[in-house]
């Protein structure tokens, strides 16, 4: 009895749970369970900053590399959008190939890692797509490779067996060969672009490439060429009103004359190759092949000379630009390799080949 009336007495005295304290651990929980989620899905976040280091390149293949996109916040991309830096969302926007011929001298074997880096440097800031096409000789083809691997933009490194002479190469016949390779390669792949040459001395204005974008067939610009042993510059290009294009020009602005549009148009252009884009439809026209007479097959072969010989016979296919081509926007510079002193003391001006 007094056994049971002592169980009794401890059992009556345990203390009874307070309703606050529930409610406390509840809230704990509730409060840890909202941190772990927060946490969570912040480290899936982009950051505030963008990381313009975290470009790593990918190979997919032997001759060709992925970018990968750079992480942006929400705030820098729409100020991006809002300068026409990048595309707005669901625009499609056409494939810019850009095509790189290279020098295969010994004096320019020096010079051609630093140029093609530069241009390199250059492509990288354009948005995608864009594929860049190196064409060079074999020889010269593993230490171009590996620099191209370490680019980070999508390439295509195209390369030839034929060999050329000092003479031939002097007189634009193996820059010829090197362009006729990328569009041979273009139209075999049938890739859907819009061509540009690119000089690896040539400067531009990172608009131009939004300009390249909206060429339907045919475009061009004028293109301000600089000799550092001549000092002058040279203008040529397209006399244009609003965006249609009346003729070519040619302007050499050291005589004083500093205007950049109008002149007159030359009755025999010599349009530069780096000065106009074209749509590689034209590549595969069907009536591409009636232009030539069955007795001269190479010239319908030729595709560069085609495709110029379309350029200078029909303006109303080309587009300037920038409107009224009043803009420069491609420099180009030739810079001549350093001869020894003559025997007068003075440098002569060596003009390198473009």
């Amino acid at each position: 009895m007094g056994s049971a009336m002592e169980h009794a007495g401890v059992a009556g005295g345990r203390p009874k749970k307070s309703p606050g304290g529930s409610q406390l651990w509840k809230k704990a929980l509730l409060h840890s369970s909202l941190c772990f989620v927060m946490g969570f899905f912040t480290g899936f976040a982009p950051s505030s900053v963008s990381d313009w280091r975290s470009v790593a390149p990918v190979g997919v293949g032997s001759s060709h590399m992925v970018r990968t996109p750079h992480l942006i916040s929400g705030a820098v991309n729409r100020s991006l959008l809002a300068r026409g830096v990048i595309p707005a969302p669901g625009a499609p926007q056409p494939l810019l190939v850009v095509v790189t011929t290279t020098e295969s001298t010994p004096t320019a074997a020096g010079e051609r890692a630093a140029m093609l880096t530069r241009m390199a440097h250059t492509l990288r800031l354009v948005p995608p797509p864009l594929l860049w096409v190196v064409v060079e000789a074999a020889p010269d083809v593993p230490a171009t490779a590996k620099l191209l691997r370490d680019t980070g933009i999508l390439y295509r490194h195209l390369t030839y067996k034929e060999n050329f002479t000092a003479a031939e190469a002097a007189a634009g016949k193996e820059r010829h060969h090197q362009r006729n390779t990328a569009l041979e390669h273009i139209e075999r792949h049938r890739l859907a672009a819009v061509v540009h040459f690119a000089g690896l001395g040539d400067v531009y204005e990172l608009r131009f490439f939004d300009q390249l974008r909206q060429i339907s067939t045919f475009g061009a610009w004028p293109v301000a060429r600089m000799s550092r042993n001549e000092r002058k510059v040279v203008i040529q290009g397209p006399a244009c009103s609003s965006s249609k294009v009346l003729g070519w020009f040619s302007r050499d602005l050291s005589n004083g004359t500093t205007g950049t549009g109008g002149g007159t148009a030359a009755t025999s252009p010599e349009i530069d190759v780096h000065g106009f884009a074209f749509n590689s439809s034209v590549l595969w026209d069907p009536e591409r092949w009636g232009r030539y007479p069955t007795s001269e097959p190479d010239k319908s072969q030729d595709s560069m000379r085609f495709v110029q010989q379309v350029v200078a016979e029909d303006y109303s296919k080309v587009k300037g630009i920038p409107p009224d081509c009043l803009e420069i926007m491609v420099w180009g510079v030739n810079a001549a390799p350093a001869t020894a002193p003559s025997s007068s003391g003075q440098t002569p001006g060596n003009k390198r080949r473009r």
